[in-house]
């Protein structure tokens, strides 16, 4: 009889459990954020957009990618970048802790993919800001990302921006040239495309794209 009574107790705190469930599936406040992906070509503007983007929008968080390259004065570790030796970006890798990894200028970067899920159970929206390349990786693990390509007003615009910073020799101007092209070709694969011809509009825009995201119904 005993036993009986605490099957009963244990069947009432599971039927409670379903209960709670079902009520946090229909909660709009416990909805998981949307993981969205901003993508283009460097030079193109994504971070300059980023950091206009990010205050103007509630809920929204940029990815704190991992790094292989140094910490610069100034910043912080968790913060800026978790900056990891090559071994541990290696184990992390090994170990499928990444979302996407990708070489950029000697360096190695990637996007931690606890760190992720965390912010997307809370219900945050998380924007990485990575190459072409990382993000068709994080469509192809990800499909439920929404993809926005940052294109520039035109080609001419892109090399004179490139150009325009004096960081870095003719000859890698050349390449990431050469590169930008290749993705450009690309962007066909994007839910959404913004030409940054406008600073102030094309921030407008991605707050357009990132609200009405929140309003589209999910498909289980």
């Amino acid at each position: 009889m005993k036993q009986g009574n605490q099957l009963a107790e244990a069947n009432k705190k599971q039927a409670k459990k379903g209960e709670e469930t079902s009520s946090n599936r229909l909660s709009p406040t416990l909805r998981p954020g949307n993981l969205i992906v901003l993508t283009g070509p460097s030079g193109v503007g994504k971070g300059t957009l980023t950091a206009k983007l990010l205050p103007a929008v509630p809920k929204l968080v940029k990815s704190v990618s991992v790094t292989t390259r140094k910490q610069r004065p100034g910043e912080q570790d968790g913060v800026d970048y978790f900056f990891r030796s090559k071994d541990e970006f290696d184990l992390m890798c090994q170990h499928n802790e990444l979302m996407e990894h990708a070489q950029f200028a000697g360096n190695w970067y990637g996007t931690p993919r606890g760190w992720v899920d965390e912010q997307l159970e809370q219900g945050n929206d998380v924007l990485l800001e990575i190459e072409v390349q990382g993000a068709n990786q994080v469509s192809e693990s990800r499909p439920q990302s929404l993809l926005i390509f940052v294109s520039p007003p035109s080609f001419d615009e892109l090399r004179a921006r490139l150009q325009g910073r004096a960081t870095e020799t003719p000859e890698k101007i050349v390449e990431r040239l050469e590169k930008a092209e290749r993705e450009l070709k690309q962007r066909h694969n994007f839910h959404y495309e913004v030409i940054n011809d406008d600073i102030e509009l094309s921030v407008q825009n991605l707050i357009h794209i990132v609200y009405a995201e929140r309003c589209r119904i999910r498909k289980k």
